[in-house]
């Protein structure tokens, strides 16, 4: 198994994150972006040129919310990470949006315009930085994962960005809750530190 792999990307780093939460064994590809990543051979697997791009034999699979998914079907003995039941699934489904979407465009979007000087909406970036954690912080104060009892997909799938939001100028301090579910989540065996970190 090869991961195509960026250092400080998040979206990177919860498929190494879960990769190591399930102690799959795996091969690192670096990929230097901007160059790397434009080649003919990286876009004969992954066409939009991103990364995290996952290899497991014949399968190849881009998107890390995908990838996420797929390791938990395909590795995950205990069947705890991805439930199957159609209330479960839809509600990891949901934080799996959440992570691609406001949690993308939001904390990471100010994180990238800190940390490599993208030009993006700040003012929009941090509304909605603050409207996602309002979510989480709902969320968390009365649950201690996103679903169900146990981590799933979701929580691996939220936590990266959130927990490296600081990078991007936001203070997560007014957030209790979910200052407390990144320590439960930094806790679980096989955790490894944010990049960067």
């Amino acid at each position: 198994m090869k991961l195509y792999d960026f250092e400080l990307s998040g979206n990177c780093y919860k498929v190494r994150l879960f990769l190591s939460f399930l102690q799959l064994e795996w091969e690192r590809e670096l990929v230097a972006l901007g160059t790397q990543n434009k080649t003919p051979e990286f876009l004969a697997l992954n066409p939009v040129g991103l990364v995290p791009v996952l290899q497991d034999g014949e399968t190849v699979l881009w998107d890390s919310q995908a990838i996420l998914v797929y390791l938990a079907r395909r590795y995950d003995r205990s069947e705890r990470w991805l439930p199957l039941d159609a209330c479960g699934l839809s509600q990891v489904t949901a934080w799996l949006s959440l992570a691609s979407n406001e949690i993308g465009a939001g904390p990471a979007g100010i994180r990238r315009i800190h940390l490599f000087g993208r030009e993006e909406d700040e003012s929009k970036g941090r509304a909605l930085t603050e409207k996602v954690f309002g979510v989480l912080e709902s969320r968390l104060a009365s649950h201690p994962w996103l679903v169900g009892d146990h981590p799933t997909v979701a929580d691996v799938a939220c936590y990266p960005y959130l927990a490296l939001s600081p990078d991007g100028k936001f203070d997560t301090s007014p957030y209790p809750a979910v200052l407390a579910w990144f320590s439960r989540i930094q806790a679980l065996p096989g955790y490894l530190a944010l990049p960067g970190r």
